[in-house]
């Protein structure tokens, strides 16, 4: 696990997310877990690539979060790809709501880490990328690397 300012500790993050969609806001949110999850999210058994967010009810849950199994847990695991709540204020779900009704936007965990002793997950309001635009970021990389192994070489 990787230390990070604030006290704040990367359980995993969802590299595939920044491919696929461009991110237009931020916001952090907890999530309700049960003990055995917290136990295999601290053995870092965590696995956020193909999960998403939705609103239900005026509820806010995230969907195909892998958290294995703990290994010890027995009867009291529970089942690793269920939905689980996510918890935040009412108005931000109102909000969340308004941006989430535009064609093409979707809500995209993008890391999971530890705030002090709390589990907290980064959600991002995220539109889908076309496969140029995808292109175009490799492209970019690439040059970006090319560049710095030539300075590399030079200095």
């Amino acid at each position: 696990m990787a230390k990070n300012n604030d006290d704040k500790r990367i359980i995993a993050t969802n590299s595939k997310a920044f491919h696929d969609y461009f991110i237009d806001s931020r916001m952090e949110c907890g999530i309700a877990l049960a003990g055995t999850e917290v136990k295999s999210i601290r053995d870092g058994k965590v696995n956020m690539k193909d999960s998403y967010a939705t609103i239900k009810d005026g509820e806010l849950f995230i969907n195909d979060l892998h958290i294995s199994p703990y290994e010890k847990g027995n009867i009291f695991n529970k089942d690793p790809m269920r939905k689980r709540k996510l918890l935040v204020h009412k108005q931000e779900i109102l909000k969340l709501v308004g941006m989430v009704k535009q064609k093409g936007v979707a809500l995209i965990p993008l890391s999971m880490y530890w705030d002090k002793n709390h589990v907290k997950v980064e959600l991002g309001v995220a539109r889908g990328k076309k496969l140029y635009d995808k292109r175009q970021d490799i492209a970019k990389k690439d040059a970006e690397r090319r560049i710095a192994q030539h300075m590399n070489e030079r200095g």
